[in-house]
């Protein structure tokens, strides 16, 4: 690669329907990934839904602009599909910031879907970042998998965050293998850092930090912790996490009288994820179904060995004397936490502080996923018609429908141009805010203030909002 595609620098637009003031794995992987192409000089702007009355334009750290369009969730944070009704407010904001690469997170976005429709239409290069698997068997899967097929047909490359996600991704969506790239997570290591002092081993802590949902295993919890905890008098369990199976476990805990050896947290927020972290000696993963586990790189940064089902990416996140691997099976899972706790005299939270370090760092992950962009930008351009060969290949009915809709799209396309001619947008001015800061670790350290999140820069927001509404 010659240094003047090395040193190109890019305009992106991050869309996915989940971002901050919500908190996960999707949301802090689009922030973390944006400051640091932020660092590397690239634009990067967002656009998500509107949360609550946060709508409008509003500015995160280092100078990261976020449009919170106003549509609001519909289910589960997405909002409602709508096809055509986003096509205004997306190439509005293609227009205003000079955009060249559409970068879509998440199979279950819906603003994520029709955003990279929209774009592909419009002549841009999209890239799209699958952070789940799905399924092959139920109703919804088959449909999520059909609606990724779509999206996918035109796309110019993909990124998965572990060779077992990208295996489910190639299958779900037909997309050729070449295409699809694997670029894993990555952790905060200035954030998550061991305790200064180790926690005292007369009481072994078993964390928890978890959506308490099916998918992630809450109903294994329900039968594994009576087991551990009457094979191991001296075992405590800290919960945290809130759903619809936490009445399971305090049902579990009023059966078995674990009052005082069950402790339920409820939602933990972010900010405070590493001060239940480095209260205990063993993290516990119990999910069903795992693209990579973004929570197993914080446990392990702060020092925590890892007990987790094998399922899904989750063997490829951490070495293997840091993390002991079980079936999703409550027998299996028992016997892995019982390894585990004769393993933690041989554990020194320090040493796997500083291997997580060296192992997954967001800057790393920013300058793979620059070289995925520019291998998009050389992409040839294809007129309507090439894309439309593409719809047809995803079905004898389904691919007659994309390819309908896609026509439709465009057509709303042009008589947008005639009614708001591009020319007619104001394009909108680069702010580049100073960083007093030193690098990433150092942006995230003032980020991870919760207020900072809730008192953004407004600058703009009345402004930018009347433009996008």
């Amino acid at each position: 690669m010659s240094d003047l595609q090395q040193n190109q620098k890019h305009s992106i637009l991050m869309v996915s329907d989940f971002f901050y003031p919500n908190f996960g794995g999707v949301e802090n992987h689009i922030y973390y990934l944006s400051q640091c192409l932020l660092n590397l000089g690239h634009k990067v702007v967002v656009v998500t839904h509107a949360y609550g009355k946060r709508s409008g334009v509003r500015y995160m750290t280092g100078g990261l602009k976020v449009y919170y369009v106003p549509w609001r969730p519909f289910f589960n944070q997405n909002t409602f599909p709508t096809l055509y009704g986003t096509l205004p407010i997306i190439r509005t904001i293609l227009i205003r910031e000079k955009i060249n690469i559409v970068h879509g997170h998440q199979t279950f976005s819906t603003l994520c879907h029709e955003a990279l429709m929209h774009a592909r239409i419009m002549g841009y290069k999209v890239v799209f970042t699958d952070h789940s698997l799905n399924g092959f068997s139920d109703a919804g899967s088959i449909h999520m998998n059909k609606v990724l097929q779509f999206t996918l047909a035109d796309v110019s490359q993909a990124i998965c965050v572990s060779h077992t996600s990208k295996e489910n991704t190639v299958l779900r969506s037909d997309l050729a293998p070449e295409k699809v790239f694997v670029i894993p997570n990555a952790v905060d290591t200035a954030m998550f850092k061991p305790a200064l002092e180790r926690p005292s081993r007369l009481d072994i802590v078993i964390v928890v930090i978890s959506r308490l949902v099916y998918r992630k295993g809450a109903d294994l919890l329900v039968e594994v912790i009576p087991e551990v905890c009457r094979l191991n008098p001296n075992v405590r369990f800290i919960i945290g996490g809130d759903g619809p199976k936490r009445v399971r476990l305090e049902e579990m805990r009023e059966k078995h009288s674990l009052q005082d050896r069950v402790d339920l947290l409820g939602a933990v927020p972010h900010t405070q994820v590493r001060s239940v972290l480095i209260s205990g000696h063993i993290f516990l993963n119990s999910s069903l179904t795992e693209a990579f586990c973004i929570a197993i790189l914080e446990a392990a940064s702060c020092g925590l060995l890892t007990v987790s089902t094998r399922v899904g990416g989750v063997p490829e996140v951490v070495p293997d004397d840091m993390i002991v691997l079980a079936e999703p099976d409550p027998s299996d899972m028992v016997r892995s936490i019982q390894k585990a706790i004769t393993m933690l005299p041989n554990i020194d939270p320090q040493v796997m502080h500083n291997r997580m370090r060296e192992l997954y760092s967001w800057h790393d992950v920013a300058k793979r996923t620059k070289i995925v962009y520019d291998r998009a930008l050389k992409c040839p351009d294809q007129n309507l018609l090439e894309s439309l060969s593409r719809y047809l290949s995803c079905g004898a009915w389904a691919g007659k429908i994309f390819c309908l809709v896609m026509i439709f799209n465009f057509l709303l396309w042009h008589l947008l141009e005639l009614w708001q001619p591009a020319d007619d947008i104001e394009e909108a001015p680069d702010v580049i805010l100073s960083r007093n800061c030193d690098g990433l670790e150092g942006c995230c350290r003032k980020h991870n203030n919760a207020e900072n999140h809730k008192n953004s820069s407004d600058t703009n927001n009345i402004h930018d909002k009347n433009n996008i509404s």
